[in-house]
Protein backbone atom coordinates (compact mmCIF):
# COMPACT_ATOMS: atom_id res chain seq x y z
CA UNK A 1 0.00 0.00 0.00
CA UNK A 2 1.62 3.20 -1.32
CA UNK A 3 0.92 6.87 1.00
CA UNK A 4 -1.20 7.66 -1.34
CA UNK A 5 -3.36 4.54 -0.83
CA UNK A 6 -2.82 4.96 3.11
CA UNK A 7 -4.06 8.26 2.71
CA UNK A 8 -7.08 7.91 1.16
CA UNK A 9 -8.09 4.76 3.77
CA UNK A 10 -7.45 7.54 6.47
CA UNK A 11 -9.85 10.07 4.85
CA UNK A 12 -12.89 7.51 4.34
CA UNK A 13 -11.83 6.45 7.68
CA UNK A 14 -12.56 9.86 9.19
CA UNK A 15 -15.64 10.21 7.74
CA UNK A 16 -17.24 7.46 8.63
CA UNK A 17 -15.99 8.30 12.23
CA UNK A 18 -17.30 11.92 11.77
CA UNK A 19 -20.49 10.37 10.23
CA UNK A 20 -21.51 8.04 12.72
CA UNK A 21 -21.65 8.74 17.10
CA UNK A 22 -21.25 5.05 17.47
CA UNK A 23 -18.48 2.62 16.68
CA UNK A 24 -17.23 -0.78 18.26
CA UNK A 25 -13.61 -1.97 17.27
CA UNK A 26 -13.16 -5.99 17.48
CA UNK A 27 -11.42 -8.60 17.00
CA UNK A 28 -12.36 -11.29 13.93
CA UNK A 29 -9.15 -13.51 14.27
CA UNK A 30 -9.67 -16.79 13.33
CA UNK A 31 -12.88 -16.49 12.33
CA UNK A 32 -13.40 -18.53 8.96
CA UNK A 33 -14.09 -16.52 5.66
CA UNK A 34 -17.46 -18.03 5.36
CA UNK A 35 -18.02 -16.51 8.99
CA UNK A 36 -16.50 -13.29 7.95
CA UNK A 37 -18.94 -13.43 5.24
CA UNK A 38 -21.92 -13.72 6.95
CA UNK A 39 -20.83 -11.22 9.99
CA UNK A 40 -20.79 -9.01 7.18
CA UNK A 41 -24.00 -10.00 6.54
CA UNK A 42 -26.02 -9.27 9.43
CA UNK A 43 -24.47 -6.17 9.72
CA UNK A 44 -25.92 -4.74 6.53
CA UNK A 45 -29.66 -6.04 7.48
CA UNK A 46 -28.83 -4.66 11.08
CA UNK A 47 -27.51 -1.18 9.57
CA UNK A 48 -24.42 -1.84 10.66
CA UNK A 49 -21.40 -0.98 8.39
CA UNK A 50 -18.27 -2.80 8.72
CA UNK A 51 -15.13 -2.25 7.91
CA UNK A 52 -11.55 -4.02 7.97
CA UNK A 53 -8.73 -1.51 8.32
CA UNK A 54 -5.24 -1.57 9.59
CA UNK A 55 -4.29 -0.62 13.29
CA UNK A 56 -2.26 2.38 12.23
CA UNK A 57 -4.54 3.95 9.45
CA UNK A 58 -7.41 3.57 12.33
CA UNK A 59 -5.38 5.78 15.25
CA UNK A 60 -4.33 8.39 12.48
CA UNK A 61 -7.48 8.79 11.27
CA UNK A 62 -8.60 9.27 14.88
CA UNK A 63 -5.96 11.30 16.22
CA UNK A 64 -6.20 13.66 12.96
CA UNK A 65 -10.10 13.90 13.91
CA UNK A 66 -9.56 14.60 17.98
CA UNK A 67 -6.96 13.21 20.04
CA UNK A 68 -7.65 13.39 23.54
CA UNK A 69 -11.08 12.01 23.07
CA UNK A 70 -10.18 8.59 21.43
CA UNK A 71 -7.29 8.38 23.41
CA UNK A 72 -7.99 5.81 25.82
CA UNK A 73 -9.07 3.61 22.67
CA UNK A 74 -5.35 3.51 21.09
CA UNK A 75 -4.39 0.61 23.34
CA UNK A 76 -7.47 -1.82 21.92
CA UNK A 77 -5.71 -1.52 18.47
CA UNK A 78 -3.76 -4.24 18.02
CA UNK A 79 -4.12 -7.77 16.03
CA UNK A 80 -6.86 -7.93 13.37
CA UNK A 81 -9.45 -5.31 13.60
CA UNK A 82 -13.24 -5.47 12.45
CA UNK A 83 -14.72 -1.83 12.79
CA UNK A 84 -18.65 -1.89 12.86
CA UNK A 85 -20.64 2.04 12.42
CA UNK A 86 -23.62 2.21 13.75
CA UNK A 87 -26.42 4.72 14.44
CA UNK A 88 -28.12 2.30 17.15
CA UNK A 89 -25.51 2.32 20.42
CA UNK A 90 -26.49 -0.94 21.01
CA UNK A 91 -27.01 -2.56 17.67
CA UNK A 92 -23.05 -3.83 16.98
CA UNK A 93 -23.41 -5.46 20.43
CA UNK A 94 -26.73 -7.48 19.77
CA UNK A 95 -25.40 -9.11 16.86
CA UNK A 96 -21.62 -9.79 17.95
CA UNK A 97 -24.01 -11.72 20.99
CA UNK A 98 -26.58 -13.05 18.48
CA UNK A 99 -23.11 -13.92 16.04
CA UNK A 100 -21.47 -16.10 19.06
CA UNK A 101 -24.68 -17.99 20.20
CA UNK A 102 -25.95 -18.97 16.51
CA UNK A 103 -22.31 -19.95 15.43
CA UNK A 104 -22.02 -22.80 18.85
CA UNK A 105 -21.00 -20.09 21.58
CA UNK A 106 -17.88 -19.10 19.17
CA UNK A 107 -15.44 -16.88 21.46
CA UNK A 108 -14.96 -14.30 18.77
CA UNK A 109 -16.06 -11.45 17.64
CA UNK A 110 -14.36 -10.06 20.44
CA UNK A 111 -15.18 -6.54 21.46
CA UNK A 112 -11.61 -4.83 21.77
CA UNK A 113 -13.43 -1.34 22.79
CA UNK A 114 -16.88 0.67 21.74
CA UNK A 115 -16.87 4.49 21.80
CA UNK A 116 -21.17 5.29 22.20
CA UNK A 117 -22.15 8.93 22.56
CA UNK A 118 -18.91 10.20 23.39
CA UNK A 119 -18.29 7.31 26.28
CA UNK A 120 -15.43 4.40 26.07
CA UNK A 121 -15.96 1.21 26.61
CA UNK A 122 -12.83 -1.09 26.61
CA UNK A 123 -12.85 -4.84 26.94
CA UNK A 124 -14.95 -7.88 26.33
CA UNK A 125 -16.53 -7.55 29.22
CA UNK A 126 -18.83 -4.46 28.81
CA UNK A 127 -20.41 -6.47 25.79
CA UNK A 128 -23.50 -7.17 28.30
CA UNK A 129 -23.58 -3.73 29.76
CA UNK A 130 -23.58 -2.46 25.55
CA UNK A 131 -26.45 -4.64 24.79
CA UNK A 132 -28.34 -3.19 27.98
CA UNK A 133 -28.43 0.29 26.29
CA UNK A 134 -31.47 2.18 25.56
CA UNK A 135 -31.87 3.69 22.25
CA UNK A 136 -33.14 7.02 21.84
CA UNK A 137 -36.47 5.68 20.37
CA UNK A 138 -36.80 3.29 23.66
CA UNK A 139 -35.89 6.01 26.04
CA UNK A 140 -39.29 8.23 24.15
CA UNK A 141 -41.39 5.11 24.67
CA UNK A 142 -40.91 4.10 28.12
CA UNK A 143 -41.03 8.56 29.36
CA UNK A 144 -44.36 8.48 27.15
CA UNK A 145 -45.46 5.66 29.04
CA UNK A 146 -44.79 7.49 32.26
CA UNK A 147 -46.27 10.10 31.68
CA UNK A 148 -49.13 8.48 30.29
CA UNK A 149 -49.42 6.21 33.33
CA UNK A 150 -50.77 9.03 35.96
CA UNK A 151 -52.71 10.48 33.54
CA UNK A 152 -54.71 7.59 32.51
CA UNK A 153 -55.13 6.60 36.39
CA UNK A 154 -56.75 10.09 37.24
CA UNK A 155 -59.13 9.81 34.38
CA UNK A 156 -59.97 6.27 35.44
CA UNK A 157 -60.90 7.46 38.95
CA UNK A 158 -62.57 10.57 37.49
CA UNK A 159 -65.21 8.01 35.40
CA UNK A 160 -65.35 5.55 38.17
CA UNK A 161 -66.58 8.73 40.24
CA UNK A 162 -68.88 9.38 37.53
CA UNK A 163 -70.26 5.99 37.37
CA UNK A 164 -70.98 6.02 41.40
CA UNK A 165 -72.28 9.42 41.81
CA UNK A 166 -74.69 8.74 39.10
CA UNK A 167 -75.67 5.69 39.94
CA UNK A 168 -76.63 7.38 43.30
CA UNK A 169 -78.62 10.04 41.65
CA UNK A 170 -80.65 7.92 39.76
CA UNK A 171 -81.50 5.12 42.77
CA UNK A 172 -83.90 7.70 44.30
CA UNK A 173 -85.52 8.91 41.08
CA UNK A 174 -86.89 5.55 40.24
CA UNK A 175 -88.26 5.41 43.89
Amino acid sequence: MNKDQKNEVIELLKSKFSQYSNFYITNTESLTVAQVNNLRKVCFDKNVEMKVAKNTLIRKALESLDNEKYAGIYDSLNGVTALMFSDSPKEPAVIISSFRKANNKLEKPVLKAAFVADEIFVGDNQLTALTNIKTKNELIGEIVGLLQSPAKRVIAALLEKGKKEGAVEEAPAAE
